[in-house]
């Protein structure tokens, strides 16, 4: 392994933890430093599996709870969304300079708005229908581009799905179908070679690690801490794809 692809496992493995302690920002706080160091070929369908691995593996312990109405309605409308980012990606794909800054640019406006509503501390109001149909569908369409559609959909969901079993669940499943889309898509693209197939094989190793370690730290320390830190990270993040 390169340096870079070491430093990669790094990342997979830290930005894991996070997500599995604060159950969000995992993929959208890797995603950045992933393409810095392996490349968008590599980092899209690496990061997209292990998000699916990890879905499936919330998925199997929580089925019970799935709301399938909620889940029916996020999967149908965010795929409209990422359609659309399918057909943009490949134009994103070829200008590198603009890849960056637009996810960066996403970054940071995910960071600022959670860290507003984290600050805030105020209860989640019903979503017009006119919005909720909005968020999803740029959701979709940021998951369609960068697998980072997480933060948009929690917007939503929290705001639907109060039982905290029925929202993990729901999402989780909801990740299963539409990262399995971008799967058999990122396939038919050939991003599946030989070297990518080696180099997810050990980043999925490194997820079951980061999930073991990630329930560990969760049962002792503080929630809180970690989303400070996950939002002061994920806006440097964004920073540094802007003056890349």
């Amino acid at each position: 392994m390169t340096v870079k692809e070491i430093l990669f496992m790094l990342v997979v493995f830290l930005t894991n933890i996070v997500q599995c302690i604060t159950g969000f920002a995992g993929t959208v706080l890797a995603m950045p430093f992933s393409i810095m160091l392996v490349g968008y070929d590599i980092a899209k369908p690496i990061l997209n599996v292990l998000g699916l691995l990890a879905s499936i593996w919330v998925v199997i312990f929580t089925y019970k709870h799935i709301n399938y109405k909620e889940l029916v309605k996020i999967t149908a409308t965010m795929l409209v969304g990422m359609v659309t980012g399918f057909f943009i990606k490949d134009y994103f794909v070829n200008n590198q300079s603009l890849l960056y800054k637009t996810l960066g640019i996403i970054v940071i406006v995910f960071a600022v708005m959670n860290a507003i509503k984290f600050y805030a501390k105020k209860d989640d109001k019903p979503l017009p229908a006119p919005v909720s149909a909005i968020l999803l569908i740029i959701s979709g369409l940021v998951h369609g581009m960068f697998v980072c559609g997480g933060p948009l959909l929690v917007t939503y969901a929290s705001a639907k799905m109060k039982d905290k079993d029925e929202f993990r669940a729901t999402l989780s499943s909801a990740w299963i179908l539409l990262n399995g889309v971008i799967a058999f898509t990122d396939y038919n693209s050939g991003y599946f070679t030989l070297p990518t197939l080696k180099l997810m094989a050990i980043a999925t190793a490194v997820l079951v690690a980061a999930l073991v370690v990630g329930n560990l730290i969760y049962k002792k320390m503080s929630r809180n801490v970690f989303l400070q830190l996950t939002y002061l990270l994920m806006l440097i993040s964004g920073i540094s794809l802007l003056v890349k």
